[in-house]
């Protein structure tokens, strides 16, 4: 999957690693988390399956700087990718593992769990609160500004995601809490 948002990115323009990671950064670490590490490893991935061509260009007084742009192999992965039909809803979720087995605690540590659980869902939603400046910095980049459209949508499911998760997590509460008073 990250290399398939290495792809997405580097078909926007060409990026040194430095740039994809702010990218990330600024943006798919909302949802998506990596390393450097991670990304300079799987740009070696996407050079040696001929996905993407690596331009290096000198600099005087620092290291020289590796420009990756995308090939057309590359674009075709990309797009092969997108259309598949499976929609990546069979991930992974360590959130429901940890509650699955929450048994094993006492209630008032897991009220106390779901209650943290609300607050970084709204500390996430609030720093969504950035995230239209820097869609309209990194729109620039682009030449179909409608792209950002889809920038836009994933945010709008961020928010959803959060807001479902509080309401999720204040039921959890309020069923310990009734438990608690039987």
């Amino acid at each position: 999957m990250l290399k398939h948002g290495i792809l997405g990115l580097i078909n926007y323009h060409e990026m040194t690693g430095y740039e994809i990671m702010q990218a990330f950064r600024d943006s798919l670490s909302y949802f998506w988390k990596v390393q450097t590490s991670q990304i300079y490893r799987e740009l070696q991935t996407l050079e040696n399956k001929g996905w993407i061509d690596k331009t290096v260009v000198p600099q005087q007084g620092k290291p020289d700087k590796n420009v990756y742009s995308i090939t057309d192999a590359g674009r075709g992965e990309l797009l092969r990718w997108l259309s598949e039909d499976d929609p990546g809803l069979n991930s992974r979720f360590p959130l429901l593992m940890k509650v699955f087995f929450m048994g094993e605690q006492s209630r008032e540590e897991n009220i106390k769990y779901f209650e943290g659980l609300k607050s970084y869902c709204s500390l996430f939603m609030e720093s969504l609160a950035s995230v239209p400046q820097q869609i309209e910095a990194y729109s620039a980049f682009i030449d179909d500004r409608e792209k950002a459209l889809y920038w836009d949508m994933t945010v709008e499911y961020g928010r959803r995601s959060m807001q479902m998760c509080m309401e999720w997590a204040q039921s959890c509460i309020e069923q310990l809490e009734r438990i608690g008073d039987q």
